[in-house]
C-alpha cells in the first residue's frame, strides 16, 4: 500500500472559484481577496486581516509596524521551521532562542522569562504541531516587561489553550495557507488583529509602501497613488484567495476528521515500546500527527517507512542545529538540550482528511513494527 504524506482538500467548488476569477477581468488582490479576508475574520474571531502570500511575510511586516529593528532582540522558541526565526532576521532584529517544555514541545515560558534583556522588544511563539503555547504566562512576561507578542499561528487556525485562541492575547497573529496546511492555496498568509492601526500599516507595507492597491486605483475613475513607505511584496491575489474562500466553510468538518484519524492513531500507537507522543493542552487543530523515538534510530526508522511506502517528515529539527544558524550565533547543541532532543527524535506521520482507515492502519502496522523491532 502506498500511503502520500499529504494529500490537499480542494473540492469542485473551490476549482470552480478559481475557474470563476480566471474568465473575469481581475487576477490580482481584488474582491476575492476581501471576501476572503471577511470571512478569515469571523472566523479567528479577529476584525482585521490582511491577506499575504506567507506566513513568513506576515510574521516580517508585524514585527516592522511595531517599530521593531536593528538592535532589538526577540525572543523565539528553538522548535520550529527556520522562518519563524528568519522573519526576525529581515527586520534587523536579533531572534533570541529559548528551550521549550519537554512533554509538549511548545515554547517554555520560564526560559523565556530568563532570556528578557534591555534589549528585548517582543515574544514571537509558535503553536507547534496545531497546540497553542502557554498564551496566559507569556502574556504576564510581556507585560510585566512592556513587549509585543506576535504569535505564529502557521499550525493553528482552530486551537485553544485556557479559553484563549490564537491572536486574542497578543498583538498579531500570523497564518499559514502552505500546500500541506489546515487551509490551503499552495502559498498564502494573512496576519490577523484587533489592531485597525497595525493592520492599515501592515497592508500598505505589503504593496510596496503604495497608498492604494490595483482595485482602489482602476475601480472607478482612476485614482492616483503615492508611495508613503519603503514597503515589499507580500500581497494575496484573488486567484489563491479563490482556492481559501469556500474551504473555510469546511474548517469544522475537516477538523473532526482530523480529530478522529489523530485518536485512531493514539490508540493503535499505544504502548508501542520506543514510541512517545508530545502532548497537547486544551484543543489542537491536530496539524501534525507527531511521533517521538530513539534518536539513534531516527532516520532508519524514516527510511524503512519510506521503503514500505509511507509517506514521512521531520517537523522539526531544533533551528539551532542547523548550518547557518551555528554559524552566524555561534550555537551548540548544549544550549537547547529539549529540543535538540526532540529534533532528533520527531517523524511526522500522515494526518489529513483523505486519509483512509485503512491507510492508517497500514501506517499504523509499519511503525510498530519497526520501532519495536
Amino acid at each position: 500500500m502506498h500511503v502520500e504524506f499529504y494529500r490537499h482538500n480542494l473540492d469542485q467548488t473551490d476549482i470552480a472559484e478559481v475557474t470563476r476569477v480566471l474568465e473575469s477581468v481581475f487576477l490580482t488582490t481584488g474582491p476575492v481577496t476581501a471576501a476572503f479576508e471577511a470571512k478569515f475574520a469571523a472566523v479567528t474571531g479577529l476584525p482585521h486581516v490582511v491577506a499575504l502570500n506567507s506566513c513568513t511575510g506576515a510574521l516580517h511586516l508585524a514585527l516592522l509596524a511595531l517599530g521593531i529593528g536593528p538592535g532589538d532582540e526577540v525572543i523565539t522558541t528553538a522548535m520550529t521551521f527556520i522562518a519563524t526565526a528568519t522573519a526576525i532576521m529581515h527586520t534587523g532584529a536579533t531572534p533570541v532562542l529559548v528551550d521549550v517544555d519537554p512533554v509538549t514541545a511548545q515554547i517554555d515560558p520560564a526560559q523565556v522569562a530568563q532570556a528578557v534583556t534591555p534589549r528585548t522588544k517582543a515574544i514571537l511563539p509558535v503553536h507547534l504541531y496545531g497546540a497553542m503555547a502557554d498564551m496566559q504566562a507569556l502574556r504576564a512576561i510581556a507585560d510585566a516587561h512592556g513587549l509585543a507578542i506576535v504569535e505564529d499561528c502557521a499550525h493553528c487556525i482552530e486551537g485553544e489553550r485556557d479559553g484563549v485562541r490564537p491572536g486574542q492575547l497578543s498583538d498579531a497573529a500570523c497564518y499559514s495557507f502552505y500546500a500541506t496546511k489546515n487551509l490551503a492555496c499552495g502559498e498564502g498568509g494573512a496576519l490577523a488583529t484587533r489592531n485597525q492601526a497595525l493592520a492599515a500599516q501592515v497592508r500598505t507595507l505589503s504593496l510596496h509602501g503604495m497608498s492604494k492597491n490595483a482595485a482602489d486605483r482602476y475601480h472607478g475613475k482612476y485614482k492616483h497613488w503615492d508611495m508613503v513607505a519603503a514597503g515589499w511584496k507580500y500581497n494575496l491575489n484573488d486567484i489563491h484567495a479563490a482556492l481559501l474562500v469556500n474551504q473555510i466553510d469546511r474548517l469544522d468538518t475537516l477538523l473532526e476528521r482530523r480529530q478522529t484519524l489523530a485518536g485512531q492513531y493514539d490508540r493503535g500507537l499505544c504502548g508501542t515500546p520506543g514510541l512517545e507522543r508530545p502532548q497537547a493542552i486544551g484543543k489542537t487543530a491536530h496539524h501534525l500527527y507527531t511521533i517521538w523515538v530513539d534518536p539513534d534510530r531516527r532516520d532508519e526508522i524514516l527510511h524503512q517507512l519510506q521503503e514500505r511506502q509511507v509517506g514521512v517528515a521531520v517537523n522539526y529539527r531544533a533551528i539551532h542545529s542547523l548550518r547557518y544558524f551555528r554559524e552566524t550565533f555561534g550555537y551548540a547543541p548544549e544550549d537547547f538540550p529539549v529540543a535538540e532532543r526532540i529534533g532528533r527524535r520527531t517523524i511526522s506521520l500522515p494526518l489529513y482528511p483523505k486519509l483512509t482507515e485503512d491507510q492508517l492502519n497500514y501506517v499504523v502496522a509499519r511503525v510498530r513494527e519497526i520501532v519495536a523491532g
